[in-house]
């Protein structure tokens, strides 16, 4: 039978998938639903490891992964599913989300075995964390402008560099780091590689970075000196720019491109649905985010098939990433500009302690996973403007 959706050409949730909603949910009202609203806006932060071994043991990590490795063996709606149950409750996923996401598949496409063996059961168990390698100083969203480089000896290779703005590094066991092997910066693209590191290694130094809201999820990472077995190279030597184009539809096309204010959003919307916080103004700004939203969740969904097909959009999920966190900033300001509008009225705390934090973190949502101005680079490359 057709179904709107069928018909208006858009992607549906099967609904084997949709049907793991209420058991994700019954998890949530147990682990997070009791937690204020400021704490659950720092779901993308919120580093508990208790919470991802849980999350493991219920079999909601790694569900894309093939069970002979640990994981579910179910499609990327699976795991959307979850993910947007996750963010949309507030739950703390910092600990597992990087690995869980784009780690684990990577190591599944490129890694050996003996990598597969050592790293994705542990993921899907919810018991090993990685950061990523990608941003240094200089550089920035630039990828192809990497100097940290790797020397081969007869041990294996020589690590030597920085990276920064590494999310989680100092919670994280590994990273997957993207650096040289090959050339210099003038040769871009050509002669890079990536490295799962072991950051227990010597010569690692990881320094933290606190954040304009207090935080500090985001690190400096340097390693001086450090030596890598052999072993340690994820992939084919020379292919670390292709291999991190793969990674990088995971990271920018999911639901966590759209739902980074959504508790916020929750917490203004359950206000506004009370005498006291209900005004014409404010139901209208309601219908306004709302339909926004709605078509990013379909695009975000349509890359999510493509990506379950085998294919790699990487045009397709750098517009979703720019569309998602030019909203994802808007939330907060369109819901501070409404509270504004009516100063006599008391706010309840709880929602201004919410709304204050997500405009301190809100202008970092178009800086991870590349910036605005580096995905629309590569929006108009992909249409032939450029």
């Amino acid at each position: 039978m057709t179904t709107p959706l069928d018909t208006l050409g858009l992607t549906a949730l099967p609904p084997e998938d949709e049907a793991l909603r209420p058991a994700v949910r019954a998890f949530l009202r147990e682990a997070v639903a009791q937690l204020p609203a400021p704490q659950r806006a720092r779901s993308w932060g919120g580093h508990d490891p208790a919470f991802s071994r849980e999350a493991g043991r219920r079999g909601l990590l790694g569900l894309t992964l093939p069970q002979a490795w640990g994981g579910g063996g179910r499609s990327a709606f699976a795991r959307y599913v979850v993910v947007e149950e996750f963010l949309s409750a507030g739950a703390p996923v910092g600990a597992h989300w990087i690995a869980e996401r784009q780690s684990a598949p990577q190591i599944l496409r490129f890694g050996t075995d003996e990598q597969k063996r050592h790293h994705i059961p542990a993921i899907c168990r919810g018991e090993q964390y990685f950061c990523i390698g990608m941003s240094e100083p200089g550089a920035g969203s630039d990828l192809a402008g990497v100097r940290t480089r790797a020397v081969r000896n007869e041990a294996g290779w020589v690590l030597d560099g920085q990276k920064i703005w590494t999310t989680h590094a100092h919670h994280a066991h590994y990273m997957i780091a993207l650096v040289r092997t090959s050339g210099s910066t003038a040769d871009r693209q050509q002669g890079l590689s990536q490295f799962i590191v072991d950051l227990s290694l010597p010569g690692i130094t990881i320094r933290p970075i606190t954040d304009l809201a207090g935080d500090a999820h985001f690190c400096e990472v340097f390693f001086d000196g450090v030596q890598l077995p052999a072993d340690a190279m994820l992939g084919q030597e020379g292919d670390g720019w292709l291999q991190v184009n793969s990674e990088l539809a995971f990271e920018r096309s999911g639901p966590e491109r759209i739902f980074s204010s959504v508790v916020l959003m929750d917490a203004w919307l359950a206000w506004v649905r009370t005498p006291q916080g209900r005004t014409p103004d404010a139901v209208r700004l309601a219908g306004r985010l709302l339909a926004q939203l709605a078509p990013l969740r379909a695009m975000s969904l349509a890359v999510t098939q493509r990506l379950a097909d085998g294919e790699c959009p990487l045009v397709e999920a750098a517009l979703v990433k720019d569309l998602g966190t030019t909203a994802e900033q808007l939330i907060p300001t369109l819901i501070a500009d409404d509270l504004a509008r009516r100063p006599a009225v008391q706010v309840p705390l709880e929602l201004l302690q919410t709304l204050a934090y997500t405009q301190q973190v809100a202008p970092t949502y178009s800086l991870r996973g590349g910036t605005r101005e580096i995905l629309r680079g590569m929006i108009a490359r992909g249409l032939g403007l450029r």
